[in-house]
């Protein structure tokens, strides 16, 4: 049962945030759709201000060997990889969003103010865990969710501080697996919670479940248009298009965003599998992009060091188990067949998102010459 206390502190949250002008924006939205043929694709945004995240695609294949960090900086768990797994490598150490030979496929999100780890006990060092290393642990040694469940059951993820943060990386995540299921996992006071995903949608702050309580504000959203009425003697019809989402938040705040995208999600055109439904969740996330001029928080202060506040934008097939992906440099869809990749041996690999900064555009006046 969520705590009035817990309510409380959501509230309060929503006010600070609201009122902050100086905390670089963590803008993230994940959105899962799928196909008539059965495709479940999971998509989602990587906002980010503050610096550039330097993202690389990392594949790593079975048996490679993982060692977490404890809070003393001493040595954590320690695995093996039971299933190669590609994803987006940040700042050359912390896997955030990615796929497994299996389909399995999930992404982290900040989750700043609500990440409540446990306690670290260096009695319990060999179970302990960075927040960060999460993801790569469930991809290496999970095919399904109800894996994910045990799996992070058996381990104490522990204030581990970030290098680049000065803090703990305060994240929760949405997996979601070929056949549909789709979960999200939070901390609360040092354990992991679950929840069953219905609407397919994931965001930031507050809690899962705040969010879903919230959708019931939105009931009334449609896309189709609202009916003709009259009222006394005039004739009250819509304007244009897109009256039935009227009362949309458009805003960029973690509950307006999850919202907006759990209304998308939900009226989604009908896709056919494959491409055709990766080609929507791009649709769906693009409306989530950041601009620059934003990606700080600062009122009227541009960010010149990158041109966007959306580094990049992915989306994972986990039937056919291909990541595709665009970056803030360069809009081109790229993609990483995960079937192609030879997981049974040799060591990780990594490439950057992009290889050249910029946008390839496409001469095309001669056709009309």
């Amino acid at each position: 049962m969520f705590s009035l206390f817990r309510w409380t502190l959501c509230l309060l949250f929503l006010c600070v945030a609201c009122l902050s002008v100086s905390a670089p924006v963590q803008a993230c939205t994940g959105v899962k759709l799928v196909g008539a043929d059965g495709t479940v694709v999971f998509g989602r945004t990587q906002e980010w201000g503050k610096f550039d995240l330097k993202p690389q695609i990392a594949a790593y294949p079975r048996d490679t060997s993982f060692q977490s960090t404890t809070p003393d900086g001493g040595k954590g768990i320690a695995w093996k990889a039971k299933h190669g797994f590609a994803g987006v490598l940040l700042l050359n150490r912390v896997i955030n969003t990615g796929m497994n030979e299996a389909g399995l496929a999930g992404g982290m999100f900040f989750h700043k103010g609500f990440a409540e780890y446990a306690e670290y006990d260096p009695a319990k060092a060999a179970v302990s865990m960075a927040p960060s290393d999460l993801l790569a642990y469930i991809l290496s040694t999970c095919a399904t969710v109800a894996e994910v469940r045990e799996k992070v059951s058996e381990v104490r993820v522990v204030p581990v501080v970030d290098p680049a943060l000065g803090v703990p990386f305060p994240l929760h995540g949405m997996i979601t697996e070929p056949g549909g299921e789709s979960v999200v996992i939070e901390f609360m006071e040092g354990k992991a919670v679950f929840f069953d995903n219905p609407v397919g949608v994931i965001a930031n702050n507050p809690t899962f479940d705040w969010h879903l309580t919230n959708l019931r504000n939105y009931g009334f959203l449609s896309n189709t248009p609202f009916a003709d009425s009259t009222w006394g003697d005039l004739k009250i019809t819509p304007l244009a298009g897109g009256s039935g989402m009227l009362g949309l938040p458009g805003d960029f705040t973690s509950p307006s965003r999850f919202v907006r995208a759990a209304a998308f999600v939900h009226t989604a055109r009908a896709t056919t599998g494959g491409e055709d439904t990766v080609q929507e969740s791009f649709r769906i996330l693009n409306s989530f992009d950041l601009p620059a001029t934003q990606a700080e928080g600062s009122a009227g202060t541009a960010n010149t060091e990158q041109p966007a506040g959306t580094q990049y934008t992915v989306v994972n097939d986990t039937k056919n188990r291909i990541i595709y992906y665009h970056t803030m440099f360069n809009r081109r869809v790229r993609m990483v067949d995960l079937g192609r990749i030879d997981f049974a041996k040799g060591t990780p690999r990594t490439m950057p998102l992009d290889h050249v900064r910029e946008q390839d555009i496409e001469e095309v006046t001669n056709r009309l010459r």
